[in-house]
Parts: C-alpha cells; sequence; structure tokens
C-alpha cells in the first residue's frame, strides 16, 4: 500500500500557509497531496484561508480599498463580512508570532507582499505545471455552532464542485470538512471525488449520531477517507476504520517520531506542516517517495 505525504496548508513550516507561492515550492519539493483550507468572501469568492475571520498571525493590513472604508482594518473582521477586492488588500506572506516560541515563525521564510489567493487561482496554477502527480485536498471551513461566520453548507460544497470541475479536477482531488453536512452533500454531487471526514475531539458533537465508533458514523455520512488528529489514533480506532473500510490520513505531524509510529499503526496518509522531514522517513524506511515537480519554465515573449 502507498504511504502518501499530505502538504499542510501547502507546507506552513516551510512557507506562508494558503498562498501561491508556497504551493508552487512544495510543488517542487514533492508531495503526494497539497492540503489547502477554503472560505467564501462577502461577493461570494472563494478565497484561500485557515481562519472564518483574518487572522491577525497570519495576515497584515496594508492599505484600506478606498480611503474612509468603515470596515478597515480588515483583520480580524469576518471573512464573510469583506469581499474580494478588501482581503486582497492583505499581506499574507509573513507570519507575526502569537507566543514567542511560535514554530512556524521561526522556521517560516517569509514572503512579503504575497496576497491572498482564490481557489481558482491556485487550480490554475496546478494546471500551469501540468501536476497531475499531486492530489489537492480542499478543506471546506465550516462551523455549525457559528452560523453567523459560516457558509451554507450546501451553497457552498456547490461553488466548491463547480470551481473544481471548471478546471477538470474532480478526479484528482479530495474534499475534506469537520462540518459532515459538507461530506454528505459533496457525495451526492461527486459521488466519484474522495471525501475526508476530518476530525477532533473538539468537534466531534458537530455530527449527529456520532456514537462510539466514529468511522462507522463517518462512512454513512459518505466519507471514504477518515482523517483524525494523532492523539485519537489508536489501535481501536484504525480496527474501527478497517472494519469501516476507510483509509486513515493522520494530522497534524511535524515530528518523524510521531509520524513513524502513525505510519506503524497503518496510517495510510500523514499531513505535515514539514513535508521535507517526511520525506527523509520515507526514505529511510524504503517508502514511495512522491516526485517533485518540475518548475514552471519562464514563458519567452
Amino acid at each position: 500500500m502507498r504511504v502518501e505525504i499530505h502538504g499542510h496548508r501547502g507546507a506552513r513550516g516551510l512557507w506562508p500557509e494558503n498562498t501561491l507561492p508556497g504551493m508552487s515550492r512544495t510543488m517542487e519539493l514533492g508531495v503526494h497531496a497539497l492540503e489547502l483550507d477554503v472560505a467564501l468572501t462577502a461577493d461570494r469568492r472563494l478565497v484561500l484561508t485557515h481562519d472564518l475571520t483574518v487572522s491577525a498571525v497570519t495576515s497584515a493590513d496594508r492599505r484600506p480599498i478606498y480611503a474612509g472604508d468603515p470596515l478597515y482594518p480588515y483583520v480580524g473582521k469576518p471573512i464573510n463580512a469583506l469581499t474580494l477586492a478588501q482581503l486582497r488588500t492583505l499581506d499574507v506572506g509573513v507570519r507575526l508570532p502569537r507566543h514567542p516560541d511560535d514554530p512556524f515563525a521561526l522556521t517560516q521564510v517569509p514572503m512579503p507582499e504575497t496576497r491572498m489567493p482564490t481557489l481558482g487561482a491556485v487550480l490554475g496554477l496546478v494546471n500551469a505545471y501540468e501536476a497531475e502527480s499531486v492530489r489537492l485536498h480542499v478543506e471546506l471551513k465550516s462551523d455549525p455552532t457559528r452560523p453567523e461566520l459560516t457558509a451554507d453548507p450546501e451553497q457552498f460544497t456547490e461553488l466548491v464542485v463547480e470551481e473544481l470541475d471548471r478546471h477538470g479536477r474532480l478526479d484528482n482531488v479530495a474534499i475534506l470538512s469537520f462540518d459532515w453536512r459538507i461530506i454528505r452533500h459533496a457525495a451526492e454531487l461527486a459521488p466519484g471525488t474522495r471525501r475526508f471526514a476530518l476530525i477532533e475531539l473538539d468537534t466531534l458533537h458537530w455530527n449527529d449520531g456520532v456514537g462510539d465508533d466514529v468511522p462507522a458514523a463517518a462512512r454513512a455520512a459518505g466519507a471514504t477517507t477518515l482523517s483524525p488528529e494523532h492523539i485519537m489514533v489508536d489501535e481501536s480506532l484504525m480496527a474501527q476504520a478497517e472494519a469501516a473500510g476507510l483509509d486513515v490520513a493522520v494530522w497534524t505531524v511535524n515530528q518523524p517520531e510521531l509520524a513513524a509510529r502513525m505510519l506503524d499503526l497503518g496510517a495510510a496518509g500523514i499531513v505535515t506542516d514539514y513535508p521535507d522531514r517526511m520525506r527523509e522517513l520515507w526514505r529511510e524506511r524504503g517508502l514511495e517517495l512522491p516526485l517533485p515537480v518540475a518548475p514552471l519554465r519562464p514563458v519567452s515573449v
């Protein structure tokens, strides 16, 4: 069985998360899958962001879209209250440490003046690279406990599926969410597309009828893969996942020693902020390494 390396938010530990330059460098490093997060703006555009409000850690205000904009500064505002034009004024290329020991601020290469991209821009980038060996893992950010910040799950899923289909990616993509309403709707709209049910202890209650057999509930919701936080993974969960017919992709694993334990338990995928570290582990274990994607060639004029 092939065991995969999934770059988390591109490769958050190495380059600014959820950005075009970060995705480019991660593909050139070599991963089996690129994971990214999307949310919906006030003007119904799909943008890459992990947070439902503009993060002060990953985003910095530079200027208002027009003088006197009452929503400025944009940092801290809901994503769904801002337009794409407003969000594109932000610099998302320099991580601001929340704590002095923020590991990502210490290891991430700054890329000042990087802008928040749309999902369409990322799909165009991957197609420009002709990166058919790289699967895109698109996490739809949704929180049923905060409906004022969250897009309607059916409409949101439809917009994402339409964008993926427009770029010819439905056969080489996975749709991910902690909100299993999205998993169910994706199963109806794109039954041939992989669907990852994300789970963690803090958000399991979002989904009705989970019970003691989480993998079975995920399968019933339409998932094709279970993606748990690593602290949930043990022999019991892996046995339940196998009984449900689900592979397991574990997040977020940044230390090779922890990754090795997850592999020994039977994980089919490791989601990591540091795919360079995982590539070393794969070499040590003789596992199939994802091929680096060739850099884009400059266009001559």
